[in-house]
């Protein structure tokens, strides 16, 4: 069993943008790099009132305009990016307790490891609107209660 304690997990990034106008909203993304300015209005003008130091933090548009996105995080604080500086690879956040990743979708199933809250990973899937989804935690992959993290909606079917 692996032990992934927060700010260890390695996570790859993808090469897809934050999305292109007309996709529905709300909708999870990531952060692509490792410091995004959070922005009080959509342009540089604008002063930044958060920095994100962290790539591949799930986050969620929530609005539109031109290039720019309005994103709330898992802690629901909203406001501006530039949408190059998002990738449409879906990222989780561990909430709450610890997180048991286990090897199958039945809660019984063998714990394959235990992951701290604050630790972010990959969301493989999540193939039914059922309480488990598959993630990734650097090379341990397994399924993980829909429940113990932030980044994809209740009953939300991601291939």
């Amino acid at each position: 069993m692996i032990l992934v304690v927060a700010g260890s997990a390695a996570i790859a990034t993808a090469s897809a943008d934050g999305g292109s106008g007309g996709l529905p909203l709300p909708r999870f993304v990531s952060l692509r790099a490792d410091e995004v300015n959070l922005r009080a209005g959509p342009g540089t003008q604008y002063p930044v009132e958060w920095v994100y130091r962290r790539r591949m933090l799930p986050v969620e548009i929530v609005a539109e305009h031109h290039n720019w996105r309005r994103i709330r995080d898992w802690q629901g604080d909203e406001g501006w990016v530039h949408r190059s500086l998002l990738v449409g690879r879906r990222s989780i956040l561990v909430t709450g307790g610890v997180a048991e990743v286990r090897a199958t979708t039945d809660p019984g199933s063998r714990r394959i490891a235990r992951v701290e809250p604050g630790v972010s990973g990959l969301l493989i899937a999540c193939p039914d609107p059922g309480p488990f989804c598959r993630v990734r935690f650097g090379r341990t992959e397994g399924w993980l209660a829909r429940s113990e993290f932030w980044g994809a909606y209740p009953g939300e079917v991601v291939r």
